[in-house]
């Protein structure tokens, strides 16, 4: 894999983390729901499997905080380099990228959850179903868009 290649798919996953955030802080205004605390339970599972410290309790709480959120960027990071691995540098169609994006990132982000014992896929309702496929499609169509738009043209030389 090239570098540019590389780098690209941090960026598209950036702006598509960048982008499940949006949506999900405009599902929580929408719906006047709290912040999920699955991003900190996941970072106190982790910290706690590696017998980290994390601090005194207030401390602890803020580390779990901030460590959760990268957690996100991070398997946001993860599944756009999967994806540069497997498009090879070239530009995808939109759809099949978006879906591959949304469901891997879904499947990364779910699955670590479901792994850490932070929750369970199979007790969600509807809603909740929502509240997580809607933002991960939002990454998938973000990232997906931003993979091509950095690729060059079809018959362009490199």
């Amino acid at each position: 894999m090239r570098t540019a290649d590389l780098t690209d798919g941090l960026i598209a996953g950036a702006v598509g983390t960048a982008a499940l955030n949006i949506v999900t802080y405009l599902d929580m205004t929408a719906r006047a729901r709290p912040a999920s605390q699955t991003p900190e339970q996941s970072a106190g599972k982790l910290a706690g499997a590696f017998h980290l410290s994390l601090g005194p309790p207030q401390q602890a709480d803020n580390r779990r905080s901030g460590l959760g959120a990268l957690l996100g960027y991070g398997l946001g990071a993860a599944a756009t380099v999967g994806f540069a691995l497997l498009a090879r540098g070239r530009r995808q169609p939109l759809l099949r990228a978006a879906t591959l994006l949304g469901g891997g990132l879904m499947t990364l982000s779910d699955g670590s959850l479901t792994l850490l014992g932070v929750t369970d896929p199979r007790t969600w309702r509807r809603v909740d179903w929502l509240a997580d496929i809607v933002p991960h499609l939002t990454f998938g169509l973000t990232a997906a868009a931003t993979w091509n738009r950095l690729r060059p043209p079809t018959g362009s030389s490199d």
